[in-house]
């Protein structure tokens, strides 16, 4: 698997990285063990957790795996803090007592990315980029960044972390159903120096054309607490691009998974794009798009169908 540099930094993170949102609660230790080795062995090396995924639950899963399945050393460890049980505090006393928690349940004395998962409304943001200063200063993250910050936030924390520390990463929502980040979001990273991780590009799993039916029993959609978060994709809108990926990938001879994912993987400004699986069957559907480099004109085919709508002052 390619790696790439996150941002302007030296780290060299992989091309997909793996989530792990459904850890210990969708996912058991034997898929989610399995998960890892057949990541691993793929030359997969970002890995993407929470202190919010499970309660905790995804990075002590991740904890009792690291160093059994694959070395510390090996993977690039991504955690995030600032959002638990529906509470967003991205206060410095609540954002590094979350990191010492992490810490402790990923059986780790350092992570190599740290980020901040949501904004705070209640806190100067001032206040929130101090803790990541500090959590690099003490040497208990190697990079820090954002997570689902709109574009001057990213440009703002940028500015207070230059010199010695940085803003490393932005963390994003991106596909085919979700091209918000290119706004704003993506060209301050750009200009700043900070890689994008981009999540969910699968369109929360619409991308897989597995809704273009109905809805499978065994998805996301039916699940009592993930329904919520596909909803917003299965409207009329998503599914014209959905089923603009399906053609695509008919014409290629490969899955709409793989068409979509690579889109997304290849976009510019994308150093890691972040697949969650809730099995390991699934992971390796994802692993299979690692050699497909979408054509220029269908690249630019899926662009002009997926276009978001772009008004003032973007478009002056």
């Amino acid at each position: 698997m390619d790696l790439r540099p996150l941002g302007r930094t030296g780290l060299r993170v992989s091309a997909l990285g793996l989530g792990t949102m459904t850890w210990s609660r969708d996912t058991d230790e034997h898929d989610a063990r399995e998960q890892l080795r057949d990541f691993a062995d793929a030359g997969g090396t970002v890995i993407d957790t929470s202190a919010s995924y499970a309660d905790g639950g995804a990075e002590e899963l991740l904890g009792e795996l690291l160093g059994d399945v694959v070395p510390r050393d090996e993977v690039v460890l991504v955690t995030k803090a600032g959002a638990a049980r529906g509470v967003v505090d991205a206060s410095r006393g609540a954002l590094l007592g979350t990191l010492d928690a992490s810490l402790r349940r990923l059986r780790t004395d350092h992570v190599d990315v740290w980020l901040v998962q949501t904004p705070d409304p209640r806190t100067p943001l001032d206040e929130t980029v101090s803790a990541l200063r500090l959590a690099v200063t003490s040497g208990r993250a190697r990079y820090v960044g954002l997570s689902n910050h709109a574009g001057w936030q990213v440009a703002r924390a940028a500015t207070l972390l230059e010199g010695e520390v940085g803003l490393a990463a932005v963390e994003a929502e991106y596909s085919l159903l979700q091209r918000g980040v290119e706004r704003e979001v993506l060209p301050a990273a750009g200009a700043l120096g900070a890689g994008l991780l981009a999540w969910s590009p699968l369109g929360r799993g619409v991308l897989t054309g597995k809704y273009r039916r109905t809805v499978p029993a065994d998805s996301r959609a039916a699940s009592a607490h993930l329904a919520g978060f596909v909803q917003p994709y299965l409207d009329a809108s998503s599914a014209a691009v959905v089923d603009a990926v399906a053609t695509a990938a008919k014409g290629l001879d490969r899955t709409p998974l793989e068409v979509a994912l690579a889109w997304v993987r290849d976009a510019p400004g994308v150093a890691s794009a972040l697949v969650g699986a809730r099995t390991a069957g699934q992971l390796r559907a994802s692993l299979t798009a690692e050699d497909l480099t979408l054509p220029d004109a269908l690249r630019a085919a899926l662009d002009e169908v997926s276009a978001p709508p772009v008004g003032y002052p973007e478009r002056f």
